[in-house]
């Protein structure tokens, strides 16, 4: 998907084209990378697509053990952090939980529109870093990371409460 394209999260798609895109760039990536997708990694990418939702850890966890995959904490954190290293997931800092990347393999800042209605996440671009430097910078303050993260209510829940 182009970086300029919003995120299908709040928009309706063909999710299982979505989910296959998304692996079929994560595996390219790790060949081109000359990284390893192991199965559970690769399994846990697969569950982070299942929905445009965010997820934690612990729920990742029982879903990899009822598979038999791993029962052990590390095994998720593990899959987890390889994700968010390579640009296949990312962390909201909000929900301490975790969603698949809309832009695998492209080095971006993203910004997360999180519905407190229903909990969908769509990711889009973050505002230019320059921007976000320039209203620290007047008030004296160096950005070392920024993590935007914008709550509010999806079209879908705004139109279901006739907003």
């Amino acid at each position: 998907m182009p970086r300029d394209t919003p995120s299908p999260a709040f928009r309706r798609h063909d999710h299982a084209a979505c989910r296959a895109g998304a692996m079929a760039a994560a595996q390219r990536i790790c060949a081109e990378r000359k990284l390893r997708l192991t199965p559970v990694r690769a399994r846990a990418l697969e569950i982070l697509l299942e929905s445009h939702r965010a997820m934690g850890a612990y729920d990742l966890l029982q879903r990899l053990n009822a598979e038999g995959l791993g029962s052990q904490p590390p095994v998720a954190y593990r899959a987890l952090d390889f994700l968010v290293e390579h640009g296949f997931a990312h962390r909201i800092e909000k929900l301490n939980a975790f969603i698949a990347c809309s832009h695998p393999g492209e080095g971006h800042a993203a910004a997360f529109l999180i519905c407190r209605a229903c909990g969908a996440v769509a990711e889009t671009a973050a505002p230019p870093d320059d921007a976000i430097a320039e209203m620290a910078d007047a008030v004296g303050f160096a950005v070392e990371r920024a993590v935007v993260e914008i709550e509010g209510r999806c079209p879908r829940c705004r139109q279901a409460a006739g907003a």
